[in-house]
């Protein structure tokens, strides 16, 4: 018999009891997690290099063995720091042609704040109860990704938890009711 979930939070009937050493514990004691790979535009480079690479991709795809999710996500761009010291240039500089490139570059960077611009963010993630082939499974696919030439890293609680807030909240960055950590 199944419990009945009378809460109004959504993650109340997911499946995870923790998130931590670069994975989601669910309930059923699996462990979630994989890599984040860094975005890499092939469409700029020369046809041979971009086929070379989907080949090396398609190579990669038929190694794996195991169940996985290719996930993608949009994370917030936080530009606060760089809009400070703009500002900063800004009050420090007299010329006037210096002035009028950083104020282009202020406005620039308000732009992008009013549009809550993001960057997108690429994701293989995988299931599995044995902690050690987290970590095989991990290093396999980031070497299978450097042989495509594609640089990747294994994936973090704070990537986890932008996955799982993306899920959830469609993309809409949120205070209350998220996922944290145990």
């Amino acid at each position: 018999m199944s419990k009945k979930v009378s809460s109004g939070f959504t993650e109340d009937w997911l499946p995870v009891k923790a998130i931590q050493n670069n994975m989601i514990i669910t309930t059923d004691n699996y462990k979630v997690s994989g890599v984040k790979i860094t975005p890499r535009n092939i469409f700029i480079l020369d046809i041979d290099t971009q086929n070379n690479i989907l080949i090396s991709l398609r190579n990669f795809y038929n190694m794996i063995d195991f169940e996985f999710w290719l996930v993608v996500a949009d994370r917030p761009v936080d530009i606060s720091i760089y809009m400070s010291q703009m500002q900063l240039l800004l009050n420090e500089t007299n010329s006037p042609a210096v002035r009028k490139l950083i104020m282009q570059d202020i406005e620039k960077g308000e732009t992008f704040i009013r549009n809550n611009v993001v960057d997108t963010e690429y994701y293989f993630l995988f299931k599995t109860k044995n902690v050690d082939e987290v970590q095989k499974r991990v290093r396999m696919m980031i070497n299978g990704l450097a042989q495509c030439g594609l640089n990747a890293s294994q994936i973090s609680n704070s990537d986890l938890r932008l996955v799982l807030e993306n899920f959830l909240n469609g993309g809409t960055s949120t205070e209350f009711g998220t996922v944290m950590p145990v």
